[in-house]
């Protein structure tokens, strides 16, 4: 390996999320310090991904066949769906295992700011699936900011009529969380979703 391949590799690597170029220094030098072991591996994992994994037609999941294994999965719950911006918030839910139902992945959030409108998410295809009978919950899991809020209101607007109950996730302290470290903005939320005990 010369040169230009290791300044290649560390720059191929500072790309990913979390990886600045020290990391990807490091990184780097853990692969090449390794090349059977961990390298050779990874390249390979890399090709197979890359030839293989595409997106759900259904949900918009990441999986090695069309319809993803959660959509095809006869234990989850096909009444309840479940919106998320992105396949990160999905795997997020998924590593909690608390919900058993499917999935619709938007692929971002409105911002007209960055120029994505509605026609560069999948809400159409959401409007759609919101319309068979057997979806009796829609649940708007998008993110508590200005964008994922806006996305959340308009996607509600859109599903008016659909049937289904549209619900939102609660917001508030999280589970060991003290008051005293919470930001202005959860403090205010927990207030407003208050519940009886």
């Amino acid at each position: 390996m010369n040169i230009s391949d290791i300044d290649r590799l560390i720059q191929m690597l500072a790309k990913l999320p979390g990886l600045g170029p020290r990391s990807a220094r490091r990184a780097a030098l853990a692969l090449i310090n390794n090349p059977d072991a961990v390298m050779r591996p990874l390249a390979q994992a890399l090709t197979s991904a890359a030839d293989n994994v595409k997106a759900c037609s259904r949900c918009g999941n990441l999986d090695t066949t069309d319809i993803c294994a959660i959509c095809t999965d006869p234990r989850r719950d096909g009444a309840l769906v479940c919106v998320v911006e992105q396949v990160g918030d999905l795997w997020a839910l998924e590593r909690g295992a608390t919900f058993g139902g499917h999935y619709h992945v938007l692929g971002g959030v409105l911002s007209p700011l960055d120029g994505i409108g509605p026609d560069d998410l999948a809400i159409d295809a959401l409007v759609a699936r919101s319309k068979d009978a057997a979806v009796t919950e829609i649940i708007l899991a998008t993110s508590a900011t200005v964008d994922g809020r806006t996305t959340a209101h308009y996607i509600s607007e859109r599903l008016e009529g659909s049937g289904a109950k549209i619900t939102v996730l609660a917001h508030g302290i999280p589970v060991g969380g003290e008051l005293d470290y919470l930001d202005d903005g959860t403090l205010a939320a927990a207030l407003r979703d208050r519940h009886t005990v």
